[in-house]
């Protein structure tokens, strides 16, 4: 991997995360702001192929990298993993997008529309402009600064009548393969994954070779792809 000014630390040390923010819009700056907050010493970059996103980023202390966020994954991220956490803060599906670059010199990559019938049994689905398709357990527009506690909503103050990443790593389809990259708290209103959740997925993608469901999912909010990979 070239250096390109990052370093390496100590993450099982406790004391500082390095952390990606894909992103430096609205919800990219706040989650800069929130991460800064909860812990000053975290080593944050925001990346985002706009100058004007990352002037904005003003007095928070983060660096900024103008770059475009999936290439600049592709080159500088590497297996085992770096860094600790990739927030993603794009309206775009950074997973899927992160696979299909990944795989484009060894296999040829359809995009699919996830099956209508199988959409119908997904909570609250709403189709993107992108064959994607996005789901909720949520029929309401959620907090920004929502904690997501692991039992409770914090809107309803109710038990979550399910756990959204575990649904669709449950679903069984047709020949679909399903994958979820389950993204974690790191803080209110801020979610994240780490560099092994995204290399696992790669990994179960390349292993079923056939149709595959690809979902980021927290708790309570996901979006869905489909495609088909097959050797070129």
């Amino acid at each position: 991997m070239r250096d390109a000014g990052f370093r390496m630390h100590d993450a099982g040390c406790g004391i500082m995360d390095t952390i990606w923010i894909i992103g430096g819009g609205r919800f990219g700056r706040r989650a800069a702001a929130e991460l800064h907050r909860k812990n000053p010493a975290n080593n944050i970059s925001v990346i985002d192929k706009s100058s004007g996103n990352l002037k904005k980023l003003g007095a928070i202390s983060v660096k900024s990298v103008c770059r475009d966020g999936i290439d600049f994954l592709n080159e500088f991220m590497a297996e085992p993993g770096y860094p600790d956490w990739i927030v993603p803060a794009i309206p775009v599906h950074i997973a899927y997008e992160w696979v299909r670059l990944k795989l484009s010199g060894r296999f040829s990559f359809k995009t699919l529309p996830v099956p209508p019938k199988l959409a119908e049994t997904l909570l609250n689905p709403i189709r993107g402009k992108n064959k994607e398709v996005y789901t909720s357990i949520a029929d309401f527009i959620c907090p920004a600064d929502c904690p997501a506690p692991a039992e409770i909503c914090t809107h309803t103050q109710k038990p979550r009548s399910a756990k959204l990443n575990r649904v669709l790593q449950a679903i069984q389809y047709d020949d679909y393969a399903s994958v979820v990259v389950t993204s974690r708290q790191l803080g209110p209103g801020v979610g994240g994954y780490t560099p092994q959740d995204l290399f696992r997925a790669l990994n179960a993608v390349i292993a079923a070779k056939n149709r595959i469901l690809l979902s980021t999912a927290c708790r309570c909010h996901g979006v869905m792809h489909a495609f088909r990979i097959s050797e070129k």
